[in-house]
């Protein structure tokens, strides 16, 4: 059985991420709401970002089991933070980062950005950390024709409404979150979900 997404479906194009670079980032902390906030400004304020994925523990809104089952959890790095005039609700702890630039002159510019936000130690990897083609996973949540820059993005457990995308388009940015197929995919691929 073949990909859907490899197959020859006629989806609408997607841009080509074959000549970006993918960078990790992994401090030897677990970064507070403050440094990351700090962190992401800086690296949104570089060029050539195409996206960015933040990992770590899971921030639960209520206790999921135990005597304490459905209390209201109150963590000290459950706050929100504001990442390009957008504010975001951070779900998880940041304690990795993923980063895809557009070329190598990028590199250094998101290097600087990481020593001027730690005043510790961290790990600058470059290499393939974003998934390249859709998993079953990806094609359950968003169907045939899904964004190519949101693959690998959404953890299974997750609802895709979670993900928080934000793009840079001509100076503008916008929250996009893939939920339905659009109508130019549903005309172009017969997507029918709903």
């Amino acid at each position: 059985m073949t990909n859907p997404t490899e197959s020859g479906m006629n989806c609408p194009e997607q841009p080509e991420l074959g000549d970006t670079v993918q960078i990790e980032i992994v401090p030897q902390r677990i970064l507070s709401p403050e440094t990351s906030e700090k962190l992401l400004g800086k690296i949104y304020d570089c060029e050539g970002i195409v996206r960015v994925m933040v990992q770590g523990s899971r921030l639960p809104d209520a206790v999921g089991y135990g005597p304490g089952k459905g209390k209201k959890v109150s963590h000290p790095l459950k706050k929100s933070i504001e990442v390009e005039g957008q504010e975001i609700n951070m779900r998880v702890s940041l304690g990795r980062l993923r980063v895809e630039v557009m070329g190598e002159e990028y590199v250094e510019e998101i290097r600087q950005a990481c020593q001027e936000s730690f005043g510790f130690p961290f790990e600058f990897y470059v290499g393939t950390f974003f998934k390249k083609h859709a998993t079953v996973v990806d094609y359950a949540k968003m169907g045939p024709c899904a964004d190519e820059t949101l693959l690998g993005m959404t953890d299974p457990k997750a609802k895709l409404d979670q993900i928080v995308y934000i793009k840079k388009e001509n100076g503008s940015e916008e929250n996009k979150t893939q939920t339905q197929p659009d109508e130019e995919c549903k005309s172009t691929c017969g997507c029918d979900r709903d």
